[in-house]
């Protein structure tokens, strides 16, 4: 979808766009090295940074956050700018501010239990499960990281199955192994 795609998306379904006037919640796109990413920026920060399609995130931010929304390269540009600094290895830790307004309750837990495991590494469902308590709930932490609203950012690639299988990810299994791979060469000094 180019830009004029999505402007146009955005006139027909939000009754509150403006066009010239700010947004809300700026909406746009970013294309990297996993594919298309959707994204969401609100007041708080960025709620959402996904493999879905544009009208399933726009839908979901909607009906969940707000419906004034729009383009805005002003917000969008930096989140944009991260990613391309992420991904080319020059940056280990984000610094914009995430809204996990997307998230249930149980989800969020998971997820800033996740923002806690540092770049290059990985950890396990089960050491997920054990530091937040719930030991034996390892299928909604793994839908809770399925459903992760800010992909890449809120780093769900780093957990992995304890018998060293990648697990599910979102952007699937080649996109979770090349962020993984990033990780460690980057790590690695290489």
């Amino acid at each position: 979808m180019s830009s004029g795609d999505l402007d146009a998306l955005l006139r027909v379904t939000s009754s509150t766009y403006r066009g010239e006037s700010p947004p809300d919640i700026a909406f746009g796109t970013y294309d990297g090295a996993v594919g298309r990413l959707v994204l969401a920026v609100t007041g708080k920060g960025i709620a959402a940074c996904s493999f879905e399609p544009e009208n399933d995130v726009y839908e979901l931010v909607s009906r969940h956050v707000g419906t004034f929304i729009g383009p805005d390269p002003r917000r969008l540009d930096p989140v944009r700018r991260e990613l391309d600094a992420y991904f080319s290895g020059r940056l280990r830790a984000f610094t914009t501010p995430v809204d996990l307004s997307l998230a249930t309750s149980f989800a969020r837990t998971v997820l800033q239990k996740t923002m806690g495991v540092p770049y290059g590494t990985t950890t396990t469902f089960e050491a997920i499960g054990e530091s937040i308590g719930r030991p034996r709930a390892l299928r909604a932490i793994g839908n809770a990281l399925a459903s992760n609203p800010i992909c890449v950012i809120v780093p769900c690639h780093r957990v992995v199955r304890a018998d060293d299988g990648l697990g599910d990810y979102a952007g699937g299994a080649a996109a979770k192994q090349h962020l993984l791979n990033v990780e460690r060469r980057v790590s690695a000094g290489g």
